[in-house]
């Protein structure tokens, strides 16, 4: 593994100008230079672009199995409102060789610069899933060279990925949603990198996701992960960007005049694989440019899924603006029902089973499938209401369907739900629907979709 250097130190120590002789012992890839009676001296890169010399911090790593998940619950009360700076470097004092920054190719560049100043030693590793953006790459390249570092990369294991794709296809989860694929290329290379760990630290932000990070602390015993030692607790987490907000953190990548990916000034905010990661229009929160296609509070790859259990509360309540109630199974709230409209037919279980079985239809008819508490549904409703106005006496039917909760596997396995709204189309005489495959869901759109199959 790669420990990149960023002090502009290239001598020995004072302390260290004598002629005894050192007796060297690799450790990964670095050797760390011991006396005879076993005192550290200095740490030896071995691969690293710049060869400096820097002192061990005066304080020894502090190990995560000496430590006990109540103690980082005060360190994380104690850091609540310390900077950035100064968590980073508690991380990296505490642990050393053996914490390393996660570095996604986003404003995780901001960490890289924070342990920099720091003027320890650290290091930095990244997920490449083989479906980054080109200028991910870029970024990967303008990085290492920009700190003389060599970012120490995890791939998936091909024989997984050959399977889940020649099984599935190369773009099964915009039908099936993105874990499966997000398992085998980021959750299960994350996993074997950690394994080498006791720590890492990451770029999540409070304000990135209300519903899944509203509560992250600087730092925690890590839920999901295990560390080198293993078992549940055997892995601290740290997110010294917390507390920053987004613009915060720009303003800090623009002073610092450091390297950032170019798909940020194109509009992409939160960026992640190619197909997955979209730009965002003036106004949408960050995170509704990845996997679009799903319920804002899935929108984790698994990286991070200890945050939504915790946050799943906070979702519910965000995707509908209040405070909602879970009253009833599979994650169907009770809220205002949309789609209202006296030209819009609401469909029941057994109302659009028999729509589906008949072969032979007196008209067609066009149907959402919906859930109220979700937020593209919701911005989607005052076109589908107007455009079920313009279709009323043209033979025509408009028809909805709430298939959340109970209703929610039925959907899936019989009426081709992958996520909200669905939009399909049932023909006159086919008994199988046309499913709407755009994500535009203005009324010249979905006109243009109804007029090209009536």
């Amino acid at each position: 593994m790669a420990l990149s250097f960023t002090s502009p130190i290239s001598t020995f120590p004072s302390n260290e100008r004598n002629p005894t002789p050192l007796i060297s012992s690799p450790i990964g890839t670095i050797t760390i230079s011991q006396r005879p009676n076993g005192t550290r001296a200095f740490l030896k890169p071995v691969n690293a672009r710049k060869l400096s010399l820097l002192p061990l911090a005066a304080a020894a790593p502090l190990l995560a199995s000496e430590t006990k998940e109540e103690d980082f619950h005060q360190i994380a009360t104690h850091l609540e409102n310390a900077s950035p700076l100064e968590i980073m470097d508690t991380a990296l004092a505490k642990f050393g060789n053996h914490v390393a920054i996660a570095f996604s190719g986003a404003e995780d560049v901001a960490l890289i610069e924070y342990a920099r100043l720091t003027r320890r030693p650290f290091r930095v590793f990244s997920l490449d899933t083989g479906r980054l953006n080109p200028e991910t790459y870029q970024l990967f390249d303008a990085v290492e060279k920009h700190y003389g570092i060599n970012i120490e990369y995890m791939f998936p294991d091909a024989v997984e990925v050959q399977a889940l794709v020649r099984s599935k296809g190369l773009f099964s989860f915009y039908e099936d949603g993105h874990q499966e694929c997000c398992r085998a290329r980021k959750v299960r290379p994350l996993r074997r990198a950690l394994k080498g760990l006791r720590a890492w630290i990451t770029g999540q932000r409070k304000d990135q996701s209300p519903g899944t990070r509203s509560q992250i602390p600087v730092v925690e015993v890590d839920p999901v992960f295990e560390g080198m030692e293993g078992g549940i607790g055997s892995l601290v987490k740290w997110n010294p960007v917390a507390n920053v907000t987004g613009n915060d953190i720009w303003n800090f990548l623009r002073t610092m005049n450091v390297p950032v990916n170019s798909l940020h000034s194109k509009g992409y905010v939160s960026i992640g694989c190619e197909p997955c990661t979209r730009p965002v229009l003036p106004g949408q929160h960050e995170r509704e440019g990845r996997w679009w296609w799903e319920d804002a509070k899935a929108k984790e790859c698994g990286l991070h899924s200890g945050n939504i259990k915790q946050g799943e509360e906070d979702a519910n309540a965000h995707l509908n603006g209040n405070q909602v109630s879970q009253s009833q199974p599979n994650g169907a709230a009770t809220v205002p029902d949309i789609f209202n409209s006296k030209n819009l037919v609401k469909l029941s279980r057994t109302g659009i089973e028999n729509l589906a079985k008949l072969e032979n239809r007196k008209e067609p008819w066009l149907v959402v499938l919906y859930a109220p508490w979700c937020p593209y549904c919701r911005a989607m409703e005052e076109s589908y209401v107007e455009l079920a106005d313009k279709l009323e006496g043209s033979g025509v039917k408009v028809g909805k369907f709430r298939a959340d909760g109970e209703e929610k596997e039925f959907a899936k396995r019989e009426l081709q739900l992958g996520s909200f709204p669905t939009i399909l189309f049932f023909p006159k005489h086919s008994s199988r629907p046309i499913k709407y495959p755009s994500e535009k869901r203005d009324v010249h759109s979905l006109m243009a979709f109804v007029n090209a199959l009536r």
